[in-house]
């Protein structure tokens, strides 16, 4: 006789509720299908002379998605730069970076760890679009910013060069100059409009 047919899951989870039996055709139709609807499914036809069972396994894929994008950053010379990205997706996206359109690979003060990347002790050479890239086998997403490197003069305004009166001869005076500046500035010393030069004191 013509079999019924039914479905059940192998893993003993219900059949979500929101999937339909077509009787007639033995269809399973699970609408708007998540990651928790994914697993190994049975489908069951028996008649008075037996049974058999056919199995198949439901897997959810999807494409990369922006979780975190990275946005433009400024930097002085011989700073830091970090950006990172994260995309969600199944399977779990892979990450690759490119400069100005050209893949950007690590080495030196370049360092790349999936979807991060920092380059130390910047320069001018380093400004310039750099993209995040996403991808599984289902597709692929891109995200951009630009790093522009600023140069600075020295700027004295946050630095105080203090006056030190010695009260003992003889003892020891420390004066500190750091100016704010990028790149880092060379330094020389006047004593009235006479340079100091190095000697053993």
């Amino acid at each position: 006789p013509v079999p019924t047919i039914s479905w059940r899951r192998a893993d003993g989870k219900q059949i979500p509720r929101k999937a339909r039996r077509h009787r007639s055709s033995g269809l399973l139709e699970i609408p708007n299908f998540q990651q928790e609807d994914a697993g190994l499914y049975e489908c069951v036809a028996e008649n008075v002379r037996g049974k058999n069972v056919a199995r198949g396994q439901l897997t959810f894929y999807a494409q990369p998605n922006w979780i975190q994008k990275i946005s433009d950053a400024h930097a002085a010379i011989e700073e830091s730069v970090s950006w990172e990205c994260r995309a969600s997706g199944r399977p779990k996206p892979s990450y690759r970076w490119l400069k100005d359109g050209e893949p950007l690979l690590p080495q030196g003060r370049v360092q790349l760890e999936q979807g991060s990347l920092t380059i130390t002790n910047v320069s001018l050479s380093d400004a310039g679009m750099y993209q995040c890239v996403a991808e599984n086998r289902h597709g692929i997403i891109f995200a951009s910013a630009e790093l522009s490197v600023i140069a600075v003069g020295p700027d004295f305004s946050k630095t105080l060069l203090k006056k030190l009166t010695l009260v003992k001869v003889g003892g020891e005076v420390i004066i500190e100059c750091k100016p704010k500046a990028s790149p880092r500035p060379t330094y020389s010393w006047k004593k009235g409009k006479d340079i100091l030069r190095e000697n053993e004191r």
